[in-house]
């Protein structure tokens, strides 16, 4: 369809909504003229949320996950375990872990994971924070929870191998998270025993 037949301002909300990931041309065009018919509110709405996101959050500066005040609230509570510190590639991924209840050490967000296709390399990652949080505060164990992908098993490898130097208990989730699957979708009794049943990481180095 020419893109004059569709008004302009349409046309840049379904283009906006197609450089989301997940959502194609199809579910884009019915997103955009959903808004156009749903009640003035709703759109104001959405509009303000997605300004208060860009507006009102940060990355902590300790464990880079989102947060409104940096340090997060994690980092800041003196309850958390400082010497544990679980790697995991999104915000997402903390969101689904603290569900569980289970895991009540600290956090580092890489914002991503090592993917030579996508011209992602572990200069994009906030790798060398963590190298620098581990020299800096008293954590003895690192659990490498990067999702048990092809991406995400060469990211806990490249990390695990990065961290061998310090002389740092290296762990990884227990077997039990789907092959190619992601944290966030796993089910809380799945990802309370890959949490609870967390297991040596081998680097594969003597």
């Amino acid at each position: 369809m020419s893109n004059w037949i569709i008004a302009e301002p349409v046309q840049r909300l379904v283009e906006a909504f197609e450089r989301l990931p997940g959502i194609g041309p199809k579910t884009a065009s019915r997103l955009a003229y959903y808004l156009l018919r749903a009640p003035d509110n709703l759109a104001l709405d959405l509009a303000d949320a997605l300004h208060n996101l860009k507006e009102n959050t940060v990355l902590c500066e300790r464990c880079f996950n989102v947060t409104v005040t940096s340090p997060c609230p994690i980092c800041s509570d003196p309850n958390r375990d400082q010497s544990t510190v679980c790697v995991v590639e999104e915000p997402l991924d903390v969101v689904a872990l603290e569900r569980t209840g289970v895991f009540h050490g600290l956090y580092h967000v890489l914002h991503g994971r090592i993917s030579p296709l996508e011209g992602i390399g572990p200069e994009q990652l906030k790798i060398r924070e963590l190298l620098v949080r581990l020299q800096n505060e008293p954590i003895t164990e690192v659990l490498i929870a990067t999702n048990p992908t092809l991406e995400g098993e060469a990211t806990a490898m490249y990390i695990a191998r990065q961290i061998r130097p310090l002389n740092l208990r290296i762990t990884r989730l227990a077997q039990g998270l789907p092959v190619g699957g992601d944290l966030e979708y796993a089910d809380l009794n799945t990802l309370s025993r890959a949490l609870s049943g967390r297991e040596e990481m081998q680097t594969g180095e003597g």
